[in-house]
């Protein structure tokens, strides 16, 4: 009886520590690939900066895109549960809210919290899909999932009757404006606030995308 409790107790610390190094490969990873790139960021540069052997991250990841791609994935969710973005609960408050202005500008605070996680990575995978055939494909199935994501976004405002533009329209603007770039430049590089951005952004939504009754009498004037 000892012997299977101290078994269990084993198997139980083994468990927590390849949890604890995943945890540590991952942060490590994130953070080389964004600030030196992926092509110059190295299995041994990321094991060393977890603290692991390099072994472990191969027996972990297997290789380096896979640990990309993974990355990726949590910098997208927030953490590592398997759980798509859509179906997250902050995702579907949003969704939930039947004022298309209401919902559009919290969908920019929602959006602006993804892309404090992710617009620096992002760019690292663009910078390296011109030379690294897994990189492009990894930007590609990003930039497909978006896009996807952006048209859930836009079949539900349309469906509210608010929307003041067509539904492909909507899609499109939204995936236009939240692939990273603006944050990058707005927050990572003219120093704008968060909240500053997210309010920018939720009200440049609302203007371009929201049916409005003085916009639409007056699409009917003649121009002076």
């Amino acid at each position: 009886m000892p012997d299977g409790v101290k078994r269990r107790y084993d198997s139980t610390r083994r468990q927590q520590q390849a949890r604890e190094n995943r945890r540590r490969i991952l942060a490590a990873a994130e953070r080389l690939f964004a600030d030196k790139g992926y092509g110059n960021t190295t299995i041994a540069d990321v094991a060393a900066a977890a603290g692991v052997a390099v072994e472990t991250v191969y027996a972990t990841f297997k290789n380096k895109i896979t640990l990309l791609h993974r990355a990726w994935d949590v910098a997208v969710g927030g953490d590592e549960r398997d759980v798509h973005l859509l179906d997250r609960p902050e995702i579907r408050a949003v969704f939930d809210e039947p004022d298309l202005s209401t919902r559009l500008t919290r969908f920019a605070v929602v959006n602006t919290a993804v892309m404090r996680r992710t617009a620096t990575l992002r760019l690292a995978i663009q910078g390296a899909a011109g030379t690294d055939s897994a990189a492009a494909a990894l930007l590609a199935e990003i930039d497909r999932a978006r896009l996807e994501a952006m048209g859930a976004h836009a079949r539900a405002a349309a469906a509210t009757g608010q929307l003041f533009v067509p539904e492909r329209e909507c899609r499109d603007v939204l995936f236009a404006m939240t692939d990273g770039w603006l944050w990058h430049t707005l927050v990572a590089r003219r120093r704008w606030s968060d909240e500053r951005y997210a309010a920018w952004l939720g009200s440049a939504w609302v203007g371009m995308l929201v049916g409005r009754t003085d916009r639409q009498e007056g699409a009917d004037l003649p121009a002076s």
